[in-house]
């Protein structure tokens, strides 16, 4: 028979007995264990006495043998015995095997003293609860492994993978990758050298080195350690492309705890978890007692950040969550998502409009009675601010303002403004607009100070939080870089040496949330941004991330080319978070305070009297002149 038909009927054969009925299975069972009963009654006898026919066997015999049919068979049916799953038979079996089968002997026993039939010798009582729960294990163990081979050999393709953690996790995922049939197990990997050369279930574990001797037989590595830091990760994951081998990875410990993933839902590395540091964690007496039983206000809820911070307080018990937003798809689609995961205890108000609609604001803080507001409204593309400045000074200063006039107005307990690391020494007219907010918050701060407190009348403390560049978020090259090279590239970069600061939504959010609790009063928070990416890197570990090759001199023939087009209108090559002032430590190790220069409200509030006027009206020029001598340093960069 030629190899070809060969290979078609062992497949054929292994589907149908993958396919074999359920009722078949439990009577194939039935069967086997109608004759392993008498079988270990026989040995039970001959090992004992050391003779196959000894005349004990001949007369206690007689009984035993229709007996353990009639008593066992039933027994082991009553209590479940051919109800379980073979394919699916751990080591539990074999502890119920042993206590089934020892609650059989015992009633063996019994009914052989009650009818005062020939009684083996008592030691073979023992033998032969040993044989039968080592008879029942062994053929369950064998069914499930012949089951499970027979699945695989009819999935016809399988994937042969390596493992790279020879850990709880990574035993996990091979267990669960055996049942789903579809993997073959080639080796595990592991950086521990007291690991090398030992097994799992026969897997041999090996150092992460042998990976370029045997890359011609692994079709996939899997990431198998939850826990592992990022920059761990990164190491790893920056080897492991070398080998041109796709890397997937089991999902985060918290998906894991929490129930959200299994340990089999394996997954792509996202650009986000090879981040150059770790994630900052919060301070949770930062993060809970501030905001629990508050009216809180997002303004710019249905943005990237905005929405992650309405997610977040959700967590911390707020009274009432207003969402405020001027996008009715965004309202519409966070006010849903957020609906389906409300804590009884907490109401959820959706408002569509502007933040920079003062009536409105006025009337969303006093009718809630608003005592915590988080500012995330903002225009924040730079092109696109860029050609149209003064749709971007409109929204980022005039709803600025808007919010601090209407936060003092109403007795608004904290305010934080999110801001962003271009507002340093900006270069374009979006960075200019949110120094100009700043100066807004900080204005806002020093003209409350100086007025007398009432008795029982609360003082808005404001707050400003400086973010880098935020992973994911609307408008990072992050989403841009995976959309360009879904369509096969290029990717386009302005510059190859330009650098950014990065860090994760979540991050972004928390430090939002702590900044309220540690503000003081006109204050600058930022945070520990650990070292600066180059985007030129960025971009090519995405594209090996994705499976593919880099398009260069080097390789003509790759999948993706990287493309510089330039420095765009106002763009910088590198970022910075503070103007000229110095940090101070706080309550949490990674994040800064920082009081910077500021103008007077006196001499603020007439120059920005005189901005909206220019805007009401559309006169450019004006609008930009008086930008460049609020925020000197965006004028000396034109």
């Amino acid at each position: 028979m030629k190899p070809e038909l060969s290979l078609f009927y062992s497949l054929e054969v292994a589907e149908r007995a993958v396919r074999f009925p359920p009722k078949a299975r439990r009577l194939l069972l039935i069967g086997i264990d109608a004759l392993l009963l008498p079988l270990a009654v026989w040995l039970s006898f001959w090992l004992r006495l050391a003779h196959p026919f000894h005349p004990n066997f001949q007369s206690a015999g007689l009984w035993l043998l229709p007996a353990v049919l009639l008593v066992g068979l039933p027994l082991y049916a009553f209590t479940g015995q051919y109800k379980g799953l073979t394919r699916y038979v751990g080591s539990r079996v074999v502890y119920r095997l042993a206590g089934r089968n020892g609650l059989f002997v015992l009633l063996l026993a019994a009914t052989g003293l009650m009818l005062r039939l020939p009684m083996p010798p008592r030691s073979s009582w023992i033998l032969l609860w040993l044989l039968l729960t080592g008879f029942t294990g062994v053929v369950r163990f064998a069914l499930r492994d012949l089951l499970l081979s027979l699945r695989s050999v009819s999935q016809r393709q399988m994937m042969r993978v390596a493992i790279y953690g020879a850990g709880e996790a990574g035993a996990q995922l091979a267990a669960a990758l055996r049942l789903a049939g579809n993997h073959q197990i080639i080796t595990f990997l592991d950086d521990a050298p007291s690991l090398w050369r030992r097994t799992i279930n026969d897997i041999p574990i090996r150092p992460p080195q042998v990976l370029s001797e045997i890359q011609d037989q692994v079709d996939q590595v899997l990431l198998a350690i939850p826990s592992l830091p990022r920059s761990e990760r990164r190491r790893i994951v920056a080897e492991l492309q070398r080998q041109a081998i796709p890397v997937l990875q089991i999902p985060s410990v918290d998906d894991l705890t929490s129930g959200r993933a299994r340990i089999d839902a394996l997954r792509p590395v996202a650009i986000e978890d090879l981040l150059g540091r770790d994630p900052v964690p919060p301070v949770p007496e930062l993060l809970g007692p501030g905001l629990r039983d508050v009216v809180v206000c997002v303004t710019g809820a249905g943005g990237s950040i905005g929405s992650e911070l309405c997610r977040q307080i959700l967590q911390l018990s707020p009274r009432v969550l207003i969402l405020l937003e001027s996008s009715e798809p965004s309202l519409y689609a966070v006010e849903t998502e957020l609906r389906q995961q409300l804590p009884a205890s907490v109401e959820l108000f959706p408002v569509l409009g502007s933040a920079a609609d003062p009536a409105l604001v006025q009337r969303t803080f006093a009718g809630h009675g608003v005592q915590t507001v988080f500012h995330a409204a903002a225009y924040k593309h730079v092109p696109l601010v860029e050609a149209n400045p003064l749709a971007g000074l409109a929204n980022n200063m005039g709803s600025t303002r808007v919010v601090c006039q209407a936060a003092v107005a109403s007795g608004v307990t904290e305010l934080v403004l999110n801001s962003t690391d271009k507002a340093v020494r900006p270069t374009n007219v979006m960075g200019a607009s949110k120094r100009l907010a700043e100066l807004v918050v900080q204005a806002s701060a020093l003209e409350l100070s100086q007025i007398p407190q009432s008795a029982g009348q609360p003082r808005t403390r404001f707050a400003m939080v400086r973010f880098g560049n935020v992973l994911g978020s609307s408008g990072s090259v992050v989403p841009l870089f995976r959309k360009q090279i879904a369509a096969g590239g290029p990717i386009t970069l302005t510059h190859p040496e330009i650098i950014r600061y990065f860090m994760t939504i979540p991050e972004a959010a928390q430090l939002v949330l702590q900044a309220a609790t540690l503000a003081e009063g006109g204050d600058v928070f930022l945070l520990d941004m650990g070292e600066p990416v180059r985007i030129k890197d960025l971009a090519e570990q995405m594209v090996r991330l994705s499976g593919l090759s880099l398009r260069n001199a080097h390789n003509p023939n790759g999948d993706i080319e990287i493309v510089c087009t330039g420095l765009r209108p106002g763009e910088k090559l590198y970022e910075e978070l503070l103007i000229e002032a110095e940090s101070q430590t706080t309550d949490h190790p990674l994040i800064f305070r920082a009081t910077e220069r500021s103008i007077h409200p006196r001499d603020l509030w007439p120059r920005l009297d005189q901005l909206e006027e220019a805007l009401k009206i559309q006169n450019k020029e004006k609008s930009l002149e008086i930008l460049s001598e609020l925020v000197p340093e965006w004028k000396k960069a034109q």
